[in-house]
């Protein structure tokens, strides 16, 4: 008799609803700037969305905004100012949500080291990663003390930022983040010092943002992406060490000093609202590309960015 009873209600009960599958690609390896993401998979948010999330770190960095253009992705976390640079070039792609909600971006020096103020850097080497908008913002800065491009020398570092400023190799970097290089010389003996861009003249900008194929995207399944990371960041702030643990427990290497460092300066920099969109902070950096010469033209924000909360 229990045996027929357990049966009728196992035929009884509802099915289990089926997940929505979604593949992320990541700008990088997995770091404390994808703090909500990984919060979100580790505690069930985007499970309770109806979502099933491949969290997938890219070969090349330069892969996951091309990937989702194509249709072989969902979403990709990118870069503001390269949104801006591909959107121009004809890649279908638009940003729908913001992951690291200012610059991380800074100019780099040594703090006991001679650079005391950017008009020090006049007859010194500056390194960087990548051509084209790190040029544009170093001109800026430097244009803000009275000084071109002209008056420094440019080395491309590659990736190698905080080891050839402490090597003597160049006077500063910019590239640096301020989350983490900072906190890497800090651990190596050697204390940096930053010059925030956004105070130097250079227009604010979302540092991560989540960017879609405009054609191909679900709006609706992107908004429970959303919401699940709204979640997340939110526990992030109300709980920082708790979150931390959460974040270093889900992969072994995570759990260094750097990263935890990492961790605490980069929580406040999360967006809070991931969908809402500051239409004003795109399109004077769209001005500011156009101005420096690497867009032609200037497209609308809603070329660039939707706010899917809106639509």
């Amino acid at each position: 008799m229990k045996k027929l009873l357990l049966s009728a209600l196992l035929l009884a009960a509802p099915p289990a609803l089926a997940q929505d599958r979604m593949t992320l690609m990541l700008d990088w390896f997995v770091n404390p700037d994808h703090g909500p993401i990984i919060v979100a998979q580790e505690m069930g948010y985007f499970a309770d969305q109806g979502l099933e999330v491949d969290i997938v770190a890219p070969a090349d960095p330069s892969d996951p905004p091309k990937m989702v253009a194509a249709g072989q992705a969902d979403l990709a976390i990118s870069y503001q100012p390269q949104l801006h640079l591909q959107v121009a070039e004809g890649l279908p792609l638009v940003r729908v949500g913001t992951l690291v909600a200012t610059p991380l971006n800074c100019l780099l020096v040594l703090a006991d080291g001679p650079i005391r103020q950017v008009a020090d850097l006049a007859g010194g080497k500056v390194g960087f990663s990548v051509a084209g908008v790190q040029e544009a913002l170093l001109g800026t800065v430097l244009n803000t003390h009275g000084l071109t491009l002209d008056d420094v020398e440019l080395v491309n570092v590659n990736w190698s930022l905080s080891p050839s400023l402490m090597s003597g190799q160049v006077d500063a970097v910019l590239g640096a983040y301020r989350n983490f290089e900072l906190n890497q010389m800090t651990i190596e003996g050697v204390e940096g010092r930053c010059f925030y861009i956004e105070e130097e003249g250079v227009p604010t900008y979302d540092e991560l943002i989540y960017v879609a194929n405009p054609d191909r995207m679900d709006p609706a399944l992107i908004r429970r992406f959303l919401r699940a990371t709204e979640l997340a960041t939110q526990y992030i702030v109300n709980h920082p060490q708790d979150s931390w643990e959460v974040f270093a427990a889900s992969a072994a290497e995570l759990r260094d000093e750097l990263n935890e460092m990492a961790w605490a300066d980069t929580l406040p920099r999360f967006a809070l609202r991931p969908e809402a969109l500051d239409q004003g902070r795109y399109a004077r950096f769209e001005a500011f590309l156009a101005e420096a010469g690497l867009v032609e033209g200037i497209r609308p924000v809603s070329e660039l960015a939707i706010d899917l909360g809106a639509q």
